[in-house]
């Protein structure tokens, strides 16, 4: 179960943590989770390229060791790198001392200080370990890319329902959802910057 556009209750309830960026400025945050995978990575960096957009890659450390010239090259092109566990593990079923260590051994590959949990699960005393050496960052518009009940069509749709400044957009980079992402990348990347917004990194 998940909610395309993040409540606000529950931003307020965990305001600690980062769901979205300024509102001041027209500017979204497209971020791409679970890579860097041949195959896919790179064919998103060339969709990104052809927009003259910049997005962020929360890379899982296992994928980094596989593919470590796509990590090159995300940052070469000017990309931002965040952190998303060296195994992909959810917080809510990992004791405290082997998420940080996951989280260690990721963060030794990808030299950021941005990190997302996978899954979005992470426990208040994890977040409160984490949050000394990373900004925890989340995301307010989810369009369900790795849901296979959902179209690419529908991801679209709910872009451009649930964006505005500042959004944080999760897509993933995963050879799972290979198909609907690039698929949905080139079609939101045209309506995004058509409405006047500017494609950054975090």
């Amino acid at each position: 179960m998940y909610t395309t556009k993040t409540p606000e209750i529950l931003k307020a309830l965990a305001s600690d943590l980062t769901w979205n960026k300024s509102r001041e400025e027209k500017c979204v945050y497209l971020t791409f989770d679970d890579g860097p995978a041949a195959g896919v990575t790179d064919k998103i960096l060339d969709i990104l390229h052809q927009f003259s957009a910049k997005a962020t890659f929360f890379c899982v450390g296992e994928m980094v060791e596989k593919n470590p010239e796509l990590l090159h090259r995300i940052k070469e092109e000017g990309h931002a790198l965040g952190n998303h566990t060296y195994k992909h593990e959810s917080g809510w079923k990992t004791e405290n001392a082997a998420y940080f260590r996951s989280y260690l051994a990721c963060h030794d590959l990808v030299d950021s200080k941005l990190f997302r949990p996978p899954y979005g699960r992470i426990s208040k005393s994890q977040a409160k370990l984490i949050k000394k050496r990373s900004e925890i960052i989340m995301w307010d518009v989810l369009p369900g890319d790795f849901d296979q009940r959902v179209s690419a069509a529908t991801c679209v749709k709910r872009i451009k329902a649930n964006t505005k400044n500042g959004s944080i957009i999760v897509l993933h980079d995963n050879p799972k959802f290979k198909e609907k992402v690039l698929e949905v990348l080139p079609v939101a990347l045209e309506w995004l910057t058509s409405e006047g917004y500017e494609l950054k990194g975090l």
